[in-house]
């Protein structure tokens, strides 16, 4: 299995971002129908592939993507560690994924598509490969906490991803996915067995948001792009 993984030169360092003031009720910008293309429970998406912890940990950089997520521009080629040190970044809105934790409860540590470039710790994220169970914990660099599902919120925030957690349970459990030909990857709760998708349409503080509710890797709304954090 290959994959291009960009090393960043630059440090993590802190960043000042407040959070945005809520806004109005969200849109779904999923195509007609295909929130209701599922797949069965269990089942790889067609043209997509399991990552396991020995996949992630020996994937190499080979730095030939046109943006880096660098303010600096800088890349280097890089070998992952056991526990990955990874930028996430959203194919639906090239942007790369953020903490917020500045934001009020109860969306502390709500998981947001929003940074141009991975500019400290909230873009970063640490792929915990857990045997046992073939799944990965995902804890932000941001907090010190792991990204879990929440699974009992209602409405808008209602299976939205939040690094809230000590521990790493049954609520924070993920599957990657890579898709080869398209050298992207996919994320699924094993929670409530739904693919991570970025709300893209959602308007106010919950704009891009990152939410466990597809049923199937449909497009660009579940799709991902992966850059070590060296």
């Amino acid at each position: 299995m290959t994959s291009t993984l960009l090393s960043l030169a630059a440090a993590l360092t802190a960043s000042a971002l407040a959070a945005p003031a809520a806004g109005a009720t969200p849109q779904n910008d999923r195509p007609a129908g295909a929130s209701a293309a599922g797949i069965p429970t269990g089942r790889i998406p067609t043209g997509w592939e399991k990552v396991n912890g020995d996949d992630l940990a020996h994937l190499t950089g080979a730095s030939d993507r046109q943006q880096t997520p660098t303010a600096s521009g800088r890349s280097a080629s890089a070998q992952a560690d056991e526990t990955s040190k990874l930028a996430v970044k959203s194919v639906r809105n090239g942007r790369f994924t953020s903490t917020e934790v500045k934001y009020a409860a109860p969306n502390t540590g709500v998981l947001r598509a929003r940074s141009v470039n991975v500019t400290g710790a909230w873009e970063g994220f640490a792929f915990e490969w857990h045997e046992a169970s073939q799944t990965y914990a995902l804890k932000s660099l941001a907090n010190n906490l792991y990204v879990a599902v929440e699974k009992n919120f209602t409405g808008n925030s209602k299976n939205v991803l939040r690094a809230r957690s000590t521990t790493a349970g049954g609520w924070e459990r993920f599957e990657l996915y890579q898709n080869t030909d398209l050298n992207l990857y996919a994320l699924r709760s094993t929670l409530n067995d739904l693919f991570v998708a970025m709300e893209n349409s959602y308007t106010g503080s919950l704009q891009y948001a990152l939410r466990a509710r597809s049923a199937d890797v449909t497009g660009s709304w579940e799709q991902f792009d992966l850059y070590s954090i060296g």
